[in-house]
């Protein structure tokens, strides 16, 4: 794998920002491997993803800000530098259900996902035969009536030693305080199984049974305060009918959340989520 640089920006779309940033990257010595932009038209608003190659790089990245402070001045960028050879560190959050767990600890396993697992964090032991399986440390935090705050404060120590990047909520059947999202801002995924904003809340599945609908989705999101309301990363969908029953959706969902939830941690490792407002561009 290349050793590359990410910059990820966004600023009021205007003339000139794509030469401005490319000319920049060409004066030191940058050999560009991804570049992709999008235009929001209703917000005037620009966003960029560009990937360049470390190999021959004319600078030191600590010295990137400072240099490429005239340019962001320049056009009122928002931006971050991201590199390729830091793999972020990734805490796993389950319940009862281990079908996205699984899923997750053998697409890493099998090298699909460019991160380090240190700990899987469950208020249920269930999912620790599967972590002990792929020899990874397991954590048992019950969440019972009355510790709640204990239970945050006890997960929240777990990762502040393990110097977790971002959290990934595995089908984890308990809401996050206020608190503990404003320690991991748009570091915390979650999956909903329904399409959203479809069904917010439990059971979306029954609901979506009794409803008699021929669609069912599952959702992946970052957390905020607002119960299922965050930035959708991914989504998608498989058609049903009058003949399936209560439990094909559960088991054709369950294929949903697996592949929704690994697709958006993908796409957060290589760094082409930006967000804004209530929306997310996820660059290819």
């Amino acid at each position: 794998m290349k050793k590359t640089a990410i910059l990820l920006i966004d600023c009021p779309d205007q003339k000139g920002i794509v030469a401005g940033v490319a000319d920049f990257l060409y004066r030191h010595h940058a050999n560009i491997l991804h570049a992709d932009q999008h235009q929001d038209a209703e917000r005037d608003l620009f966003l960029m993803r560009v990937e360049w190659d470390l190999e021959g790089f004319g600078m030191d990245l600590d010295e990137f800000p400072r240099r490429f402070a005239p340019v962001a001045d320049r056009f009122h960028m928002r931006w971050r530098l991201e590199r390729s050879d830091r793999p972020l560190r990734v805490a796993v959050f389950v319940s009862q259900y281990l079908h996205c767990l699984v899923d997750l600890l053998y697409r890493h396993q099998s090298a699909e996902l460019a991160c380090e697992i240190p700990l899987v964090i469950g208020n249920h032991e269930q999912g620790k035969r599967w972590t002990d399986f792929y020899g990874i440390p397991f954590h048992l935090v019950k969440v019972e009536q009355g510790n709640k705050a204990e239970a945050e404060r006890q997960q929240l120590a777990l990762l502040e030693e393990n110097k977790i990047d971002l959290v990934i909520l595995a089908r984890y059947m308990q809401v996050l305080s206020p608190d503990f999202v404003s320690r991991y801002p748009r570091r915390i995924i979650n999956v909903h199984h329904s399409f959203l904003p479809a069904f917010i809340g439990a059971k979306p599945y029954h609901r979506a049974f009794e409803r008699g609908v021929k669609l069912i989705g599952a959702t992946s999101h970052y957390v905020t305060d607002d119960l299922d309301e965050g930035q959708i990363i991914d989504q998608d969908v498989v058609r049903i009918s009058h003949r399936d029953a209560l439990g094909d959706l559960l088991e054709k969902g369950r294929d949903l959340e697996k592949l929704v939830l690994s697709r958006a941690l993908r796409w957060h490792l290589s760094h082409r989520i930006l967000v804004y407002d209530n929306k997310t561009v996820v660059f290819d």
